[in-house]
């Protein structure tokens, strides 16, 4: 039994620590943020998406808008559930790449400015978010599921309390 719990336990820790690369549907050039309405293609460093089961993709231009989207889909998507959403993704600030929204790390109230103004800054596991606090200051780093409306107008007023 102490193999598999090992290797359980080491699983575990790994999804929990490291968010995963995802490949994620790159938005064309008149895809717009169903949030605000923005060019999403431009802003390549902050794209977020949601892909559901069927292929069809949701882009935008950061992950506070992204976050907006999943916590009231109802008003920003009519007709979808999150019950078929397959994958959301977020670009690491610092790799630039693709990864697990639900893995990722975010840090607040830095001063690294996204496409929206103050902004979620997703980064791929701890030893990043402490550098990136270390580098551009804000708060500790937040989990997907610490994420909430309250705070999303927060930051939008630029209140990081």
């Amino acid at each position: 039994m102490r193999g598999p719990s090992l290797l359980l336990a080491v699983l575990l820790w790994t999804t929990a620590t490291l968010a995963a690369p995802l490949q994620c549907p790159k938005p064309g050039p008149n895809d717009t943020c169903p949030v605000c309405g923005m060019f999403v293609a431009k802003y390549h460093d902050w794209i977020a998406s949601v892909v559901y089961r069927d292929g069809q993709a949701h882009h935008f231009d950061g992950a506070k808008d992204l976050f907006k989207y999943l916590l009231d889909l109802e008003r920003w998507a009519p007709g979808h559930r999150a019950e078929d959403i397959a994958s959301v993704g977020v670009t690491d600030y610092y790799g630039v790449t693709c990864i697990d929204a639900h893995q990722a790390l975010y840090v607040i109230g830095s001063d690294v400015l996204g496409p929206m103004g103050h902004e979620l800054i997703p980064l791929a596991d701890e030893a990043a978010a402490r550098d990136f606090i270390k580098d551009h200051g804000g708060r500790p780093q937040l989990r997907f599921g610490e994420v909430t409306a309250d705070l999303l107008r927060r930051l939008d007023a630029g209140r990081f309390e």
